[in-house]
């Protein structure tokens, strides 16, 4: 994606919103909440294989169809920040023997903040040479006024100079949240759509009673946005650099009514369901929560059979979904006990068939 035609964004958007509504119409949901991304520059992330031609190297992608490759000189999907750091990392790399040999992948991390890690992946182990070079080369990129850190990977090794992260600043409704977000970790890709995304939950849960659950948390997205609308959440992730990230946005932002559970979604039904004692919930009082609302953003394969079971005792559901057959299979269930409240498209992907859908489902009366 070396060039966009923005002029077709409009059109692939409507596509797509009427995509989903043909989907979910047999739920008689209500109208389509559609959220576009900026046409160009709303990728927060991007990486690119590395061709070496002589002493000389340069970005190159696959074309998917094809699968040939071709050179990338810019990538208008990225960040302009990543765009601004693409030729001017090249330009450093190449009068450096030590950072270029056996070089096969750059990776960016960059955020809405102005903050950008740089990965360089390589096929042979990483040494004091390596890392004397690649604090070289932060100076060198800092000079030219990138914020930027860098990090070496090979088999087994990471070599981190000096931060392994990126802290970004969201503005969401008024406020600015602070959120620390590690590379090689999950983070919403659109940092823009991630602000709207964010908005739209506050505002569905907005006047909610009690305690939120929040299943698949990540690093506190949805946590520590919506912890303003409740008297306290409870959130859970089985990853522990996201559960380490969270604890860090929770303190950065200054939040007291937050916990995080490291543990899956399985995990927690089966301790809801009294199947499994957990030493982790040791201390925690899970019967003093009145959680009446419950926000789930799973992987793409969706809610399993006891967690959707689980979901459906809850008065109130924020679904977000990246895949929307999966949303459709987990409603097949849901929608006997739940009707769709609010329905939402946040187009994370643009130009591509992906889609990102949200729903607010409420409990049917009686």
């Amino acid at each position: 994606m070396t060039h966009l035609d923005t002029t077709h964004y409009p059109r692939q958007l409507d596509e797509k919103a009427e995509r989903l509504r043909q989907e979910f119409a047999g739920f008689a949901p209500p109208a389509l909440e559609v959220f576009a991304s900026a046409p160009e520059h709303y990728r927060m992330r991007a990486e690119f294989r590395v061709w070496h031609q002589g002493d000389d190297l340069y970005y190159i992608m696959f074309d998917q169809a094809s699968k040939q490759k071709y050179r990338v000189e810019q990538f208008p999907a990225a960040s302009l920040l990543i765009n601004r750091a693409m030729p001017l990392l090249l330009d450093a790399l190449r009068p450096s023997p030590v950072l270029r040999r056996k070089l096969f992948q750059v990776d960016f991390l960059s955020s809405l903040s102005g903050e950008l890690v740089i990965s360089l992946l390589y096929h042979r182990q990483l040494d004091e040479d390596w890392q004397q070079a690649a604090r070289a080369l932060r100076t060198q990129l800092r000079e030219l006024g990138i914020v930027v850190d860098i990090i070496g990977r090979a088999k087994k090794q990471k070599w981190v100079v000096e931060r392994d992260y990126v802290v970004e600043k969201l503005q969401v409704a008024g406020r600015e949240l602070v959120y620390q977000q590690v590379e090689n970790s999950f983070t919403q890709p659109n940092g823009r759509m991630n602000e709207q995304m964010l908005a739209w939950a506050l505002d569905v849960t907005r006047g909610a009673a009690g305690d939120l659950l929040e299943l698949y948390c990540g690093n506190g997205n949805f946590s520590l946005a919506l912890a303003a609308n409740f008297r306290r959440v409870l959130a859970t992730e089985i990853s522990s650099s996201s559960v380490k990230s969270a604890q860090y946005n929770i303190a950065a932002n200054g939040i007291d009514n937050v916990t995080i559970l490291r543990m899956s979604a399985e995990e927690f039904t089966q301790a809801m369901r009294g199947v499994r004692e957990f030493r982790r919930l040791q201390g925690i009082d899970l019967q003093g929560y009145h959680c009446n609302t419950i926000l789930v953003d799973p992987p793409r394969a969706g809610l399993d059979e006891d967690t959707v079971r689980l979901v459906q005792e809850y008065d109130n559901i924020v679904y977000i979904s990246c895949n929307p057959e999966t949303l459709r299979q987990n409603l097949d269930t849901l929608a006997d006990t739940h009707r769709i409240s609010r329905f939402a498209l946040f187009d994370q992907f643009p130009y591509t068939h992906h889609m990102e859908a949200g729903v607010y489902l409420t409990k049917r009366g009686g």
